[in-house]
């Protein structure tokens, strides 16, 4: 599939379309506004709701080894089921779950490329129902802490010639114009970017249908901006969304051995006492 080190991980709404009915492929439809599941989703997925189901509010953290068995539990996935991921905004919040999914070690997981968006302009069929769960027993693996960076983990890295930072966010929020994309409420206390940081959005990974650009295209956008294999990557945005997404690009699409999402990204660094940062 375009190139890509690993396609597997990758499916087409053709695919997800053909194994609709399939008991072993669960479809989980992962948003941040929960009301565009409601009001239509592919059949048979489950929704889960990425701000209160897939991390812990209280703690502002990734779910704990018990809290994510008994989310998969719930909807009805197993060890050895293979759960397809989609969702709204151009796959952001599903990125995310495929990064906790990869965290606690499940070995089968997929993006539907192109997300919601593309489903719905293919006018694949879509259900408004509630999915019947029959619920599951769910083990995790202990967490694979390797593709997470903490703050400390990037401040030890500022300077380094085998480190590399990617900054996902517009360019305006890279630069210090704004402190979040406007109508988002996740904010920090200062604007700017961390000391170092390639300023590569998102959004030029995809097409406009939202589906990822070929392997060549990527190996170029990327390795312009001194992103390249070697190196230790750490991705990061405003909350480590948007950042999963370009985990997901650079660790599974490029095959890229190291890299690591920032999932505290700016709102954590843009607020921390003493923290460095540049702007423009």
């Amino acid at each position: 599939m375009a190139g890509y080190a690993h396609p597997e991980v990758l499916v087409e709404t053709e695919w997800v379309s053909q194994h609709l009915n399939d008991p072993r492929v669960k479809l989980v439809e992962v948003d941040v506004d929960t009301a565009a599941y409601e009001q239509g989703h592919a059949p048979g997925a489950v929704g889960w709701n990425w701000t209160n189901q897939t991390q812990d509010t209280v703690r502002r953290d990734i779910l704990n080894k018990e809290q994510l068995e008994k989310l998969l539990s719930q909807s009805g996935i197993s060890n050895d089921s293979t759960i397809v991921l989609y969702g709204d905004n151009n796959n952001w919040f599903a990125a995310y779950a495929f990064w906790l999914l990869k965290i606690y070690g499940h070995q089968d997981v997929r993006l539907m490329n192109g997300g919601r968006k593309k489903w719905l302009e293919e006018k694949r069929p879509t259900a408004t129902e509630v999915a019947k769960l029959q619920p599951a027993s769910y083990r995790a693996k202990s967490p694979d802490l390797s593709l997470r960076a903490s703050w400390q983990y990037v401040h030890d890295g500022l300077g380094k010639a085998s480190r590399a930072l990617v900054d996902v966010r517009s360019p305006a929020e890279f630069k210090g114009e704004i402190l979040a994309p406007p109508g988002l409420l996740e904010t920090a206390q200062r604007p700017g970017h961390i000391p170092g940081a390639a300023s590569i959005p998102w959004s030029q990974a995809v097409k406009e249908d939202a589906t990822f650009k070929s392997a060549d295209e990527l190996k170029q956008l990327y390795g312009a901006k001194g992103i390249t294999p070697e190196k230790d990557v750490v991705a990061y945005c405003r909350i480590g969304e948007r950042s999963s997404h370009t985990w997901f690009v650079l660790k599974h699409l490029l095959g890229y051995e190291k890299v690591r999402n920032y999932d505290g990204s700016w709102t954590e660094w843009g607020s921390m006492v003493g923290m460095p940062i540049e702007k423009p």
